[in-house]
């Protein structure tokens, strides 16, 4: 299954909606990724993709220190799942990944 792709994420939790982007790779063919929301950029850790389960980890700083652990289903341009944070309840996350313009998009 592929998962590339930039994709806008939605974590409802006990503080509020939280928006983020979630942009996915392949290198060497090992996948990586990047996360932005709140005004910081952080790595995924720990990525994993098992049939349509997706599963990685991030560390935030904002608008709390925390380490998260997602696990998501990929449906083809959606994604839905969980993150948790230490010992706090599981938040749920929906996700939508960007269309890519036709001839495809490439970053200089």
């Amino acid at each position: 299954m592929a998962v590339e792709g930039v994709w806008d994420l939605s974590v409802a939790t006990p503080i509020g909606r939280i928006e983020a982007v979630v942009e996915l790779s392949r290198r060497a063919g090992v996948l990586t990724g990047a996360a932005s929301g709140a005004g910081e950029d952080v790595p995924l850790g720990d990525l994993a993709l098992e049939g349509d389960r997706l599963t990685w980890k991030q560390a935030v700083t904002k608008p709390l220190r925390l380490n998260l652990a997602f696990a998501v289903v990929v449906d083809g341009d959606t994604l839905s799942g969980t993150s948790k944070a230490g010992r706090l309840p599981a938040s749920k996350v929906t996700g939508r990944r960007r269309s890519v313009p036709a001839g495809g998009a490439h970053r200089a």
